[in-house]
């Protein structure tokens, strides 16, 4: 019996940059391409140009069609991305539209109202905590078939605006790749690019370095990097990721004189991310806008002390506090007592140096096979409707 079915999924992006709804789409249509081997495949990405997906080691099904955005001038880009969607829909008449971002739910709203074709979309973190006061965006959730959560956080962020039906709202949270990040000793050829040794304390954190991203909790760190250093003297910070926030960070660092124990490591290749989960001896993003926070996963299976903020998503990669520790993101004090006791192996909960029972627990709750499974259930149920 052939597959007829045949999926819209709209993403920012996923061959360009790399932030947390990006690594999401990508694992949502390779989850989906997994399972439904024969359905046919429109991936609209309003970022992305043509050119980046030859420069990516992602796989895709032939019938995979993607549809670019993102050599054109900001406003024709809008115009065109939201027309070619829905005019190519009232064409093809596909199975179900899946949208990662909130933005383009007004464009699968339409749609709906002239078609009929239902609309999924993901709901994860800032953007949609605060809508109150945004009737598009609340309209394209309220008409939503189903509003698929990265975290039960984010959920009940959801919950407080009238009008959202609760029975629509499903959590799918985050995942990763546990074949990508594993536990291994601290790689040589980054303790010679950064000139450490292989017993020196190094603290990590990476994340987005926007001007939009202070939330991330990155000034917080190098402020208690100042107390951090006293008790443990030779410790070194180590901050990766892109943005164009990099110039007023190392300004910063230059007026905190921390010059000698931080590096702004700035952009890291996919392929050396787990030997930098490997090189530290504590991850912190001490954020307060996380819809979740892939990157906690991906240092908990590299076996790692994660601290992370305890007012966002961030508590349910953490397991609320069982597998990490969680602080308050603004209390700097707070922020680096916790480095230093994590540091000096002082920590009251030993989990956090255990780093097989880490990633055991990790790879249980968010690996991919659980991603995967999880949403064919839902698919499954949706089409069953049909």
């Amino acid at each position: 019996m052939i597959n007829k079915h045949h999926f819209y999924l709209i993403f920012p992006n996923i061959f360009d940059f790399k932030g947390g709804i990006q690594v999401y789409s990508t694992f949502l249509l390779k989850a989906l391409q997994e399972v439904y081997i024969e359905a046919n495949y429109d991936v609209f990405l309003k970022y992305d140009k043509p050119n980046l997906k030859q420069q990516q080691n992602l796989q895709f099904l032939s019938l995979t069609k993607f549809h670019y955005f993102g050599n054109l001038p900001r406003l024709l880009q809008t115009i065109l991305f939201a027309t070619k969607i829905i005019i190519l829909a009232i064409i093809q008449r596909p199975t179900i539209v899946i949208s990662t971002h909130v933005n383009y739910t007004i464009a699968c709203y339409i749609l709906k109202l002239i078609t009929g074709i239902p609309y999924w979309v993901v709901a994860h973190g800032l953007e949609v905590w605060d809508i109150e006061n945004n009737a598009i965006i609340k309209l394209g959730l309220r008409n939503a078939d189903k509003i698929i959560s990265v975290s039960n956080y984010t959920r009940q962020r959801l919950l407080q605006y009238k009008n959202i039906d609760a029975d629509k709202i499903v959590i799918l949270s985050n995942t990763f790749d546990a074949n990508k990040f594993k536990i291994n000793p601290k790689p040589n050829y980054l303790l010679k690019r950064y000139n450490l040794t292989d017993q020196q304390p190094v603290i990590l954190t990476v994340t987005r370095l926007g001007r939009m991203a202070k939330y991330k909790g990155y000034d917080q760190m190098l402020y208690a990097l100042l107390k951090v250093r006293l008790h443990v003297p030779n410790v070194h910070f180590i901050l990766v990721g892109k943005g164009d926030d990099i110039p007023r960070i190392q300004a910063l660092v230059n007026n905190l004189n921390l010059q000698d124990c931080v590096t702004i490591a700035g952009f890291v290749p996919d392929e050396e991310l787990c030997d930098y989960y490997n090189l530290c001896d504590v991850f912190a993003l001490p954020s307060k806008g996380e819809g979740f926070g892939i990157v906690y996963l991906e240092a908990l299976a590299c076996g790692k002390p994660v601290l992370a903020g305890k007012q966002d998503g961030s508590i349910e990669p953490l397991a609320e506090g069982r597998l990490g520790c969680l602080v308050d993101p603004d209390n700097v004090e707070e922020i680096a007592d916790n480095l230093i006791k994590i540091l000096q192996g002082d920590y009251h909960n030993p989990v956090i140096y255990q780093p097989e029972y880490l990633q055991q627990k990790t790879i249980e709750a968010f690996d991919f096979s659980q991603f995967r499974t999880n949403l064919a259930k839902m698919v499954d149920e949706h089409l069953v409707k049909i």
